[in-house]
C-alpha cells in the first residue's frame, strides 16, 4: 500500500486493528463502540473508518473518508 494510512484514532492514540477486537469480542454496534471507547466522540474524524471497519473488518485504510449526509 502506498500513500496515506489510516489505521487509528488519532485523539486517544488507539490502533483500530484493537478496536476491532474489542469490537467484535463484545457484539459492539458504532455506537458502543464510541460510547465504550471514547474513539469517533471527540473531533469525530475517524467515525466513518470505525463504521467501516466494523462492515468489513478493515483496520487500515488508504483513502480518505467521510461521514455521509442523512
Amino acid at each position: 500500500m502506498s500513500g496515506i494510512h489510516i489505521s487509528h484514532c488519532v485523539c486517544l492514540r488507539t490502533s483500530f486493528a484493537s478496536l476491532i477486537e474489542q469490537a467484535r469480542r463484545a457484539g459492539w454496534s458504532l455506537g458502543t463502540l464510541i460510547h465504550e471507547t471514547g474513539c469517533g466522540a471527540q473531533c469525530g474524524l475517524c467515525r466513518p473508518y470505525l463504521r467501516r471497519m466494523l462492515q468489513t473488518g478493515e483496520t487500515v485504510f488508504v483513502e480518505l473518508l467521510h461521514e455521509e449526509a442523512g
